[in-house]
């Protein structure tokens, strides 16, 4: 459900957790400007074991995917 401030209107397209750290992805409209996609990382960078990246890679390849579809289902529907 989109999210509204004062200057813009927040859309989550989506979001997850991968190897413990929080990431999420959101169309933000400003109102007297072009819209754009934020991705919000974390703050520290992530250590993965080199036998776990695969599953992070995937769920990272996911995540993206994800708000892919919903980014392009907004702009089918004339946002």
């Amino acid at each position: 459900m989109p999210r509204r401030h004062r200057a813009s209107i927040s859309t989550p397209l989506a979001s997850a957790e991968i190897n413990h750290d929080q990431l999420k992805v959101e169309l933000i409209e400003p109102l007297e400007s072009p819209a754009f996609v934020r991705i919000t990382w974390p703050a520290q960078p992530t250590i993965i074991k080199p036998e776990r990246f695969p599953d992070v890679a995937a769920g990272l390849t996911n995540l993206f995917a994800r708000a892919h579809v919903v980014l392009a289902s907004l702009k089918a529907g004339g946002r």
